[in-house]
């Protein structure tokens, strides 16, 4: 095949902007398909030679196909650029770009559009986790305009709701893979979880800051950078991830308490910068290590004993609401189910023109 130009969509997906492909469109060669990615979003900081926005939120892709699972519409695998390393990463979820799977979908003919409403089943490549989107078609034609609001994205717009099954342990194995639900590492008490991302959560006065800190200072912070990647290598390994330095996971969460009605006010690194909001199943992780009373945000947020609670994750740009469902056997808690709220929008579609090189 001729892979000198390469169909594309360009979709925001709820805070994060993404290339879109049909997996049918890009080589079976991994090695070939990610040197292709790389050539059409960009390789370095700037990716002034590329469709990536020079920040991790934009510097994403996805890769989509028609589902070899019965049970499921399409197989969605996400992409990581990572930012300035001409290298890209395929180990983590992004619930962000996954809110654009179904525009998607339907756009290019691999889903047809449904009276009123369209359900997507979304089997997630890199974890094998599956997401329900609902969409919004009446008439059986996309809708994109409507009222929902999302912090972190300007204006409106139809809403999609994220349904996601049994997310618990999705990359490390197991809800708290480290064995326990709080460890003690450099000398700071830490929580490292995974339901759907592997996340670990520092009090942010251990780090002697106050968890408020602007984006801007907390990544020029060089101290506390240092100390968060320390902790990083070193729980890599015990959360079942191996090696990290390459890896853009775990997500260091530091967290202290909320400011403006929330549950727990967050500050994440993804993984050496912060971020301007935070990950959908960062947020998902970060709520659900709430619900445990061993966690080191015990101290620091606000829950109820209800099985189905919605938990609000304050971030530098806003908020993000979690809804979980549980189920309690044996007096142990096992969370079933993570609901939230995306938007998504179409921003572009047509051909991007791979570099001559990268085919030689």
């Amino acid at each position: 095949m001729d892979y000198s130009s390469i169909p594309y969509m360009q979709i925001r997906g709820g805070s994060s902007k993404g290339i879109y492909f049909n997996k049918n469109d890009l080589p079976s060669n991994i090695d070939l398909r990610d040197e292709i990615i790389l050539s059409i979003v960009g390789r370095d900081l700037r990716q002034v030679d590329g469709l990536g926005g020079a920040n991790p939120l934009t510097s994403k892709v996805a890769i989509i196909d028609a589902s070899l699972k019965d049970d499921c519409d399409v197989d969605f695998l996400f992409v990581q650029v990572v930012l300035g390393e001409n290298r890209v990463d395929t180990s983590p979820n992004c619930g962000n770009i996954l809110a654009g799977v179904g525009i998607f979908s339907i756009e290019s003919g691999l889903i047809k559009a449904q009276e009123k409403t369209t359900n997507i089943k979304v089997n997630m490549i890199n974890s094998n986790n599956v997401c329900e989107l609902h969409m919004l078609t009446p008439n059986k034609k996309l809708q994109l305009t409507g009222d929902a609001k999302i912090d972190g994205v300007d204006g409106t717009s139809a809403p999609i709701i994220c349904n996601y099954e049994d997310l618990e342990g999705s990359v490390c194995g197991s809800l708290f893979p480290t064995g326990n639900k709080k460890d003690f590492i450099e000398y700071v008490n830490i929580t490292c979880i995974d339901n759907g991302m592997p996340v670990v959560l520092i009090d942010a006065r251990e780090l002697g800051l106050t968890g408020y800190e602007s984006c801007e200072e907390l990544s020029s912070n060089s101290k506390v950078k240092e100390k968060l990647e320390s902790i990083r290598l070193t729980v890599g390994p015990m959360m079942n991830l191996g090696d990290v330095r390459k890896k853009v996971v775990p997500k260091m969460s530091i967290v202290s308490p909320s400011r403006n009605g929330g549950n727990i006010n967050t500050r994440t690194f993804i993984p050496h910068n912060c971020h301007a909001a935070i990950g959908v199943l960062g947020a998902v992780s970060v709520a659900s290590a709430c619900l445990y009373d061993e966690c080191i945000t015990n101290a620091i947020a606000s829950k109820n004993d209800e099985l189905i609670q919605t938990l609000s994750v304050e971030h530098p740009s806003g908020e993000f609401s979690v809804k979980l469902t549980c189920q309690k056997t044996d007096n142990k808690l096992k969370i079933k189910k993570a609901g939230l709220l995306r938007t998504a929008r179409l921003i572009s579609k047509g051909e991007a023109f791979v570099h001559p090189e990268v085919l030689i």
